[in-house]
Order: structure tokens, then C-alpha cells, then sequence
């Protein structure tokens, strides 16, 4: 078959977008923006965060779920995302390939009911899921029965994971872009540190941190730009030179970030990631306290013949310790 009829076959899956409006995998028109590599810094980086925190509030409406609207147990969500995350990792994909991954998987199971939301019908959306977001990223993309890997539960023939891509389409009305966190780390990351020297490490580490965000369902109401926010302060925190910076010095590295929001995500990134809980004052600590001292006065002021003082060599009943000798010699 000659490479002109392969594309007359294929015809009519081509959306109907001017071709200006694709985004190609090589030459001058790739735009990095949507893009995890942190060595694409572009010139003009604050209007190009401008324009994403724009794109962001136009998508938010179909990119984000929330938890209260996830009809799956989170547990069970979890048990999937943790598989994306392995097969991710198995091929070294591009961290916004499992991003977008899940975002479809939430998406899709917020927008549609499965007949069943456990076991294979989920495992079938995880394997559609990460197929469509590697051909969106990846310029290599392993077939289909190669992408079940990592020891899944169960496994699909080639024809039955395309039926279900092409469900997971509908579903999501062909709206395959996304804003990702990982967008925004470079730009962030020289916030913190303009000189550049721990650039990286705190990228990386915030990447790192995301992903642990991306397992919890807690986080599914956060827009990309907070959550990319509060994983660098976290990775600020591990280096004393930048861990005195605040949500309310981040609010001003750009426009349209908010420290309310800021703060309520890293929190979130306290207690279910780091697990760390706010500590908490009891009162009865500060009466126990009180109680004690009032105790240790008491035992002062009240008359003891074995306590003594070391201080002035006298004891609670008057007597000097020479005179006590004194006694104590005559009668010997």
C-alpha cells in the first residue's frame, strides 16, 4: 500500500484545526510551554506564565475534577495511578506524559460511569488513558500490548484498548490539552534562586513531589500553578539558604496567584505527602503545667525536717546546721 493511500485511510480521523494550530514535534513552531523539560526556558518568561495562567483559568473548567466528584474509592484510584506511574518510569516517559495520563483517567471517570468502577474496566481506562497521553508527548510510543507492562492485572487485545480510546475521546470531546505543574517549575525555580546554582535541584525536587500529589485525591481541586507553587516551597525547605520563603512572597512572582490558595495546597502537601500533622495546644497541658507549680510551691512553704537548703545551710525548722552538730556532739 503507497504512503498516499495510507493517508486517504486515515482522513477521516483529522480533526477539522487549521494546521497552524498543531503543535509539531521538531522545527521552530514547538512551543515549550506545555512541555516538562526544564532546559526550554523561553526569553519573555513572564508574559509566557502570563498566558498559561490565562490558558489555565479558560481549561479549569474541563481539566480539573474535584474529589467530592470522584466515583471511585480513592483507594482503588490509587492502586491504578500507582500502575501509570510504573509503566512511566519503566520507559522513562516524560514526566508530562503521566500527568496528562491521570488528568484523562479523572476526567473521564468524573464525566462517565463504567459498568463496572473497579477491577478491568479501570484497568482498561489506565492502559487508553496512557496511551493517548504518550502519543500526545512522546516522539516513541511502544504498542500497545508492550505498553501493558509492570505486572497489571489484566490485559487487552490491541483492538479492545483503540475502542476504548476512542470512548475516552468522546468523553472528553477531543480536549487532550492540559495545563501541567510542570510548566511552571523553571520559571519558579529562578524565583527562588535568580542565580541559577540550585535551579535544578529544586526543580527536581518539586517534580518529585508532584508525583506524590498526583496519588492523592485530596489534590484534584488545586490548579496546576498552586500545586507547582507549594512543591517549591517545599523544595526550598530543604536547603537553609531559601527556607524562610513564604506563600505570601511567592503570591508575588506573577500575577494571578493567590497565597490563600497557595498555603491551603502546601498544607495539603504536609499532611498527605509528608504526613506531617498541624501541631495542636492543648489546654490541659498549660493546667498540668500550672498544677505542678503551684506544687513545687507548696512543698517550699510547707514545713519538711528532712528538706534543707544547700544555699544558706539552713533547714525548714530553724535550726543552723552547726547548733544541730553542737546537739549532737554532747550527747554522744
Amino acid at each position: 500500500m503507497s504512503l498516499s493511500s495510507c493517508s486517504d485511510c486515515f482522513s477521516d480521523l483529522l480533526c477539522g484545526e487549521a494546521s497552524s494550530n498543531i503543535i509539531s514535534s521538531g522545527g521552530g513552531d514547538y512551543s515549550p510551554e506545555y512541555s516538562s523539560n526544564f532546559d526550554s526556558y523561553p526569553s519573555d518568561a513572564v508574559e509566557s506564565i502570563a498566558g498559561l495562567l490565562e490558558d489555565e483559568r479558560d481549561l479549569a473548567g474541563i481539566s480539573r475534577c474535584r474529589a467530592v466528584d470522584q466515583p471511585i474509592d480513592a483507594s482503588v484510584r490509587a492502586e491504578f495511578v500507582s500502575w501509570i506511574l510504573k509503566v512511566q518510569r519503566y520507559y522513562g516517559f516524560q514526566s508530562l506524559t503521566a500527568y496528562l495520563s491521570v488528568s484523562y483517567f479523572d476526567r473521564f471517570v468524573c464525566c462517565h460511569k463504567l459498568p463496572k468502577m473497579s477491577g478491568w474496566p479501570l484497568q482498561l481506562l489506565s492502559v487508553a488513558c496512557l496511551s493517548l497521553a504518550a502519543k500526545m508527548e512522546e516522539p516513541l510510543v511502544p504498542s500497545l500490548l508492550d505498553l501493558q507492562v509492570e505486572d497489571p492485572k489484566f490485559s487487552f487485545e490491541p483492538r479492545t484498548i483503540q475502542r476504548m480510546e476512542l470512548l475516552v475521546l468522546s468523553v472528553l470531546d477531543w480536549r487532550l490539552r492540559s495545563i501541567s505543574p510542570f510548566c511552571y517549575l523553571p520559571f519558579f525555580a529562578l524565583k527562588i534562586d535568580p542565580s541559577g546554582t540550585y535551579t535544578d535541584f529544586l526543580a527536581t525536587r518539586a517534580k518529585e513531589i508532584i508525583f506524590s500529589t498526583i496519588q492523592e485525591t485530596s489534590f484534584l481541586g488545586c490548579r496546576p500553578s498552586c500545586i507547582a507553587v507549594a512543591t517549591m516551597l517545599c523544595a526550598a525547605n530543604d536547603l537553609p539558604l531559601f527556607s524562610l520563603i513564604t506563600a505570601q512572597q511567592a503570591e508575588s512572582w506573577c500575577d494571578g496567584l493567590h497565597k490563600d490558595e497557595i498555603m491551603s495546597c502546601h498544607q495539603l502537601i504536609r499532611q498527605d505527602v509528608f504526613k506531617i500533622r498541624p501541631e495542636k495546644v492543648f489546654p490541659q497541658l498549660r493546667v498540668k503545667h500550672r498544677a505542678s507549680i503551684d506544687s513545687t510551691n507548696s512543698l517550699l512553704s510547707s514545713p519538711s525536717p528532712s528538706f534543707k537548703r544547700k544555699g544558706d545551710g539552713i533547714d525548714e525548722n530553724g535550726k543552723t546546721l552547726i547548733k544541730r552538730a553542737k546537739y549532737e556532739d554532747l550527747h554522744n
